[in-house]
């Protein structure tokens, strides 16, 4: 059987080497494995690999733990506010919540990504985003797939500074402590969430 399953796996690859895109110079291509590792290469032999298309972006710069390449100029924060409304209303958010969880993690960075390998605007780890059945790289799926699980977190606490502190640090970090871990980061994510969270807020 073991024989056969690495058959099997010679074979696939082998059929990904021939059906791998071909790059032009100057391109460059990524593609994230089942481990979350970001790899990068400018001759792609898999056919997993993506083209990233630098002239879109502007220069890197730092975020909330993260290091990426700044918002496409196509996309707009108020392009954002539609859809956070939308996705946060199906979920039963607030949206100025879901907003100020954007603006903390990659301030509106649509492909930014952490050292950690957190993708996008809502900074999905890949095996979270499989759990959730979406795609961390597209905008609306990664704002429907955190919004899906902010919401499945502060069901499961019942308290907003635990469901954010979970947010960062995982569920079981906040189950071992019996609230907000202690953690500067943790904590301190905590307090910028909320602190944007009062900001996004409309007036009463």
């Amino acid at each position: 059987m073991a024989l056969a399953r690495a058959a099997y796996r010679t074979l696939l690859t082998c059929s990904l080497l021939v059906t791998a895109p071909l790059a032009s110079a100057g391109e460059l291509y990524r593609y994230i494995d089942a481990r979350g590792v970001i790899h990068f290469t400018d001759s792609p032999t898999d056919s997993r690999y993506q083209r990233v298309i630098l002239r879109d972006f502007n220069r890197p710069r730092q975020g909330f733990g993260l290091s990426s390449f700044a918002r496409p100029p196509s996309l707009s924060v108020s392009d954002f506010d539609r859809l956070i409304a939308h996705t946060a209303a199906h979920h039963g958010l607030p949206p100025a919540l879901v907003k100020a969880v954007i603006a903390t993690e990659s301030n509106f960075n649509a492909t930014a990504v952490s050292a950690k390998g957190a993708l996008g605007l809502m900074q999905l780890m890949p095996e979270t985003a499989e759990m959730l059945g979406v795609d961390p790289l597209r905008v609306d799926e990664n704002v429907d797939g955190g919004t899906r699980y902010l919401r499945h977190l502060w069901d499961h606490f019942g308290d907003l500074t635990n469901a954010l502190a979970a947010y960062n640090a995982g569920p079981e970090s906040v189950d071992r402590y019996g609230g907000i871990p202690p953690y500067p980061e943790t904590q301190q994510y905590v307090r910028r969430v909320l602190a944007y969270y009062r900001m996004f807020r409309p007036p009463r």
